[in-house]
């Protein structure tokens, strides 16, 4: 095992991943930027090393800064949480040719997967079943048009590089796409200096379920089951659950086998998650494969009592898995929300501000990941994200109840800050959620159908 890990993130998971290796024996080095300067990783880690301003391209998206400071306290593995650099195979290569080993697949690996058409190719090529569409880049709008006619409207176009829910554009209507088309390919080339899309069947009734799974560097792997990740606003997730609900047997049981045989099938190693689609009628439709730790790892670690940032490291460091498929049993249900300081009645807009009260909840199977705390300022330059509250309970009906009373004790306030959490609260109350009859249109529906008044009162 590692002797010294370098933390290359802030907030939560800087926190998580911290306290992962102080129970491994595992000696800490955080980088932070002068706006994180109070942050509690900085305060816990056993050593904190300033990389630059608040600018994130200048500090935690800076790999020369990071290696450096990795380097200088003579970390033999680098962590890289999960956003900023966590899938960038560039920084991951960078770490290598520097002695330091990224905790997460190979870069090779990483770049195949980061390349959504690559993926598609890749996977289907595995047996994974796909949206119907184009697999390769379109080149051109009348190509888009082809391939639209093909599979029929509403489709969506997507950045072959995009990722965390932007490059994406959703057409109704053939008289619709040369605009879209266009728009879509040139933010691609803004975001992520790549403007080549794809088409594909947009499935606007679907379940957004995911696939953890852990692959050693033996060829070895596992899946830890489903969670199901449909309520989301934007493409970006608010509520998260282990296992995903109201789905057959037969379909979880196809879904798991699926994503493995997929990560196998390209030589991942680490934690990873195979993300879906799925259909009123159960059938299923990779979507990609996230190298990284993901936000609602939480769910999974509390109906299988497994570590997942443990076995990150165990894996980074060579390690061989420590469990056979049929040792995998999940007891439970886990639901998790994202509490992050937004303000839902002004378009989810952030609300930045220094934290007067900030008390989380507590109690019987509940757990909060947070770097927040009395007195915190949150800053305008980074993720809005400041808490996940996670439960557990031996059923789904307890499980949302649960998580209902955690945030009815949830104590935030600042001046003009504003959480999700009385959003959230209206997602628990969802007849259809409440049922596992949602999808991914949940929160827009919501949102048309809550007038602004009732939603700040909620």
């Amino acid at each position: 095992m590692f002797g010294k890990v370098l933390i290359a993130n802030r907030g939560e998971i800087a926190l998580r991943v911290l306290r992962a290796c102080r129970e491994l024996g595992i000696r800490t080095a955080v980088v932070y930027s002068t706006a994180d300067a109070d942050s509690t990783a900085v305060r816990l880690a056993d050593e904190a090393v300033l990389i630059g301003p608040a600018a994130s391209r200048r500090s935690y998206l800076n790999p020369a800064a990071i290696v450096e400071a990795a380097r200088l306290v003579g970390a033999q593995a680098v962590h890289p949480g999960y956003g900023f650099l966590s899938e960038d195979a560039d920084f991951a290569e960078i770490c290598a040719d520097n002695g330091l080993v990224f905790v997460g697949p190979p870069p090779q690996v990483m770049a195949a997967l980061a390349d959504k058409s690559s993926a598609r190719a890749l996977m289907s090529r595995a047996g994974l079943p796909l949206p119907p569409g184009s697999i390769a880049p379109v080149p051109t709008a009348a190509d888009a048009a082809r391939v639209a006619a093909e599979v029929g409207y509403p489709v969506i176009v997507k950045a072959a590089a995009g990722g965390g829910g932007r490059g994406m554009t959703v057409v109704s209507t053939p008289a619709e796409l040369p605009r879209a088309y266009a728009r879509t390919r040139a933010a691609a080339q803004v975001a992520f200096g790549d403007d080549r899309v794809y088409v594909e069947r947009y499935l606007g009734n679907a379940r957004h379920v995911e696939v953890q799974v852990l692959c050693d560097t033996h060829g070895n792997g596992v899946h830890l089951g489903t969670r199901d990740c449909s309520v989301q606003r934007r493409h970006q997730k608010l509520v998260e659950e282990a296992p995903a609900p109201a789905l057959s047997t037969t379909t979880l049981a196809a879904v798991a086998d699926s994503a493995l045989r997929g990560a196998l099938s390209v030589g991942f190693t680490g934690a990873g998650t195979v993300e879906f689609l799925v259909d009123p009628a159960e059938q299923f439709h990779f979507l990609e494969i996230n190298c990284r730790i993901q936000v609602e790892h939480p769910v999974t670690e509390m109906v299988t009592g497994i570590d997942l940032v443990h076995e990150q490291l165990h894996l980074a460091a060579g390690g061989t898995l420590r469990w056979r498929q049929e040792e995998i049993v999940t007891h439970g249900v886990a639901v998790e929300c994202r509490v992050n300081v937004e303000d839902p009645d002004r378009d989810f807009a952030p609300t930045p501000g220094r934290l007067e009260r900030f008390v989380p909840p507590g109690g019987p199977f509940t757990r909060v990941d947070t770097h927040g705390y009395p007195g915190y300022v949150v800053g305008p330059h980074y993720d809005s994200l400041l808490a996940k509250v996670a439960v557990w309970a031996p059923d789904r009906e307890l499980a949302l109840n649960r998580l209902e009373r955690a945030l009815g004790e949830f104590d935030v306030a600042g001046p003009g800050v504003h959480t999700t959490i009385p959003f959230v609260r209206r997602v628990l109350d969802d007849a259809g959620f409440r049922k596992g009859r949602h999808c991914t249109g949940l929160v827009e529906t919501l949102l048309a159908d809550l007038p602004t008044q009732s939603r700040r009162n909620a």
